[in-house]
């Protein structure tokens, strides 16, 4: 594959790990993890460390640019920064009039990712078997809490951005959906709508030693124990399912930041219990059939992606 070919392919695996990681539910970090690049995206980001401010101070521009892997990054962000503005807009408006059928193609997409995902395992046994369950379990528990109201502290803040940013990066765990957790998801919005310097700043301070502390961590993982980890990230997209189920009924609603009534706790339903609530049909037939596209989809993807293991 020539260079040209190779950034292009990189920057559309940035387009879609920002179009996962726009949907609350859904990971950038099982985009990665799926197209073979999960285990360098950690690297770069750990390569932001004393040496890289060392080669910046010292104007070393180049040396810095090879060491944190930065036409890896330049390519992987310009796709997911594509991706949060050009559809950020349209997925949330496809949510909104269309849920059943836009949860039921992700939920789709993460049932085949989980599989494929699980295939890197190299030999299972029954620990790693175990390790995938607990990493289901610890899902599932996540995306069954309810949003809390929580101190707008500078501290809760800085320790929110950190948790937030830690989970953007782990398969099947939404950032955007602890942020909502831990109470500060409308908060953080309005800051950012609001341009208030202070509390993004804060924020993101909380944002970049998470993520570099959570990186190495997960890095080192990856390292010394393969299997295990990789068994444990698939379990979490396992679990995650339990978020991203397409029938839901809506138990209590939050204002965002348009005045607009969107769902704050739902619950998961069957079909039948959906078409009986909305007077109508729960789209069963269309859902099931966006669910195999995504599959599809990826299962083609993947056979024509890169053959590198996490």
């Amino acid at each position: 594959m020539n260079t040209i070919k190779k950034h292009l392919v990189l920057y559309l695996k940035g387009v879609l790990m920002g179009v996962a990681d726009v949907v609350p539910g859904v990971s950038g970090g099982t985009i990665a993890l799926l197209t073979g690049i999960y285990e360098r995206l950690l690297n770069a980001i750990k390569s932001i460390d004393a040496e890289a401010l060392r080669w910046l101070f010292n104007g070393k521009i180049a040396k810095l640019w090879k060491h944190v892997d930065g036409t890896f990054l330049l390519f992987l962000l310009g796709g997911i920064a594509t991706s949060l503005v050009l559809f950020a807009g349209i997925i949330h408006g496809l949510l909104e009039t269309h849920p059943v059928q836009i949860w039921a193609f992700f939920f789709g997409l993460v049932i085949i990712s989980s599989y494929l995902v699980a295939k890197r395992v190299r030999r299972w046994s029954a620990g790693k078997a175990f390790a995938l369950l607990i990493g289901a379990v610890i899902a599932y528990a996540v995306t069954s809490l309810t949003p809390a109201t929580t101190p707008d502290s500078p501290f809760f803040l800085f320790i929110s951005g950190a948790i937030a940013i830690c989970a953007m990066i782990l398969p099947g765990i939404s950032g955007s959906f602890l942020l909502l957790i831990l109470g500060k998801y409308k908060f953080v919005m309005h800051a950012l709508k609001t341009f208030d310097v202070t509390t993004i700043l804060i924020f993101a301070l909380g944002c970049l030693v998470g993520l570099l502390t959570f990186s190495r961590f997960i890095s080192w993982t990856l390292k010394r124990f393969h299997d295990m980890t990789v068994a444990v990230l698939a379990g979490f997209m396992v679990g995650s399912l339990n978020k991203i189920w397409p029938w839901k009924q809506v138990l209590e609603t939050r204002l965002n930041s348009k005045g607009v009534e969107v769902p704050l706790v739902e619950q998961n339903i069957l079909p039948e219990t959906y078409a009986n609530l909305h007077d109508g049909s729960a789209h069963t037939l269309e859902a099931l059939a966006l669910a195999l596209g995504a599959i599809i989809v990826v299962y083609v993807f993947e056979s024509f992606a890169s053959k590198k293991t996490v």
